[in-house]
Parts: structure tokens; C-alpha cells; sequence
């Protein structure tokens, strides 16, 4: 017969081994979940998902600088170039560099850019409605997960 201890770490290796108890598995798990729901949505404007979040960013602050679109986003410059530069070759965005300083550069939306913003406002009351979550429970939601990411953000 196994001692307590053995039974107690038993129990709490089996409770350790439970994937859906992790929070990170969970959040991970809605993030594919919400990135799948956006997906056939954002197809039928010709967007990825992070393509989408660069424009929504951009509709919100005007043009900002690749330093400051990457801050708000949580990209670094290597995964945020390789976006920007999609988006120019798609005529949505226009990179410049600045005059008073040519080591920044500069991005702005094309008038193709904001045209689509219009096209793109069902995507939020669409997912919204996919999600099922009251307006409280939606709110709860954003609020818990700003709090999360600035806790963590705050130990880096």
C-alpha cells in the first residue's frame, strides 16, 4: 500500500498532467479557436489575421512608425516587416522613411488601405456573435486578459 505522500504526489502528478487545466493551453486553445473563426472572414477581404491586426492598428493611430506599430502589436521588427512589406504589395500601406530622421520609417495607409476598413466592420459584430459571450461576460473577458498580459509583460 503506498504511503500518503506517494498517494499525494501521485494525485498531484496526475492533476499536473491535465492539459485542460493549464492556463496557457487554454488560452492558446481560444486563440486558435477565435484565429480560425476570423479566418473565412478575413479571406473574403484577402487579409491574414495579423495583416488585419497591422490596418486595425493603423485605422486607430494613423501612420505611425514600424517602432511603434511593433510596441502596440507585440511583433518584433522580423516578424513585423515581412507583414508590412505584404501589405505595400498589396497597395494597403505605403512605407517611407523620414525626413527628419531616415533611420525611422513611417507607415501609412493607401486610400485602398482605409477603402477597406469599411468592408472589414462586420468582422467584429460577426465574431462577436461566434463567441457567445454577453456583453458583461465579453468585458470580464477583455479585462481579465489586459490584466494577465500587463502582470507578465510587468516581469519581463
Amino acid at each position: 500500500m503506498p504511503s500518503t505522500r506517494a498517494a499525494e504526489a501521485e494525485a498531484q502528478e496526475e492533476e499536473f498532467l491535465r492539459l485542460d487545466e493549464f492556463l496557457c493551453f487554454i488560452l492558446y486553445s481560444a486563440h486558435r479557436a477565435v484565429t480560425n473563426a476570423y479566418r473565412p472572414l478575413l479571406d473574403d477581404i484577402g487579409l491574414t489575421y495579423p495583416q488585419y491586426l497591422v490596418l486595425v492598428a493603423l485605422y486607430e493611430n494613423g501612420p505611425s512608425s514600424v517602432k511603434g506599430l511593433g510596441a502596440k502589436l507585440h511583433l518584433d521588427y522580423g516578424t513585423l516587416t515581412p507583414l508590412l512589406k505584404r501589405l505595400e504589395a498589396n497597395g494597403l500601406v505605403v512605407r517611407r522613411r523620414r525626413t527628419d530622421d531616415e533611420r525611422q520609417v513611417q507607415v501609412s495607409l493607401t486610400d485602398e488601405g482605409t477603402d477597406l476598413r469599411r468592408r472589414a466592420r462586420v468582422l467584429v459584430p460577426s465574431l462577436d456573435a461566434i463567441m457567445g459571450l454577453t456583453d458583461e461576460e465579453m468585458e470580464q473577458t477583455k479585462t481579465l486578459l489586459r490584466r494577465l498580459t500587463s502582470n507578465i509583460t510587468a516581469q519581463a
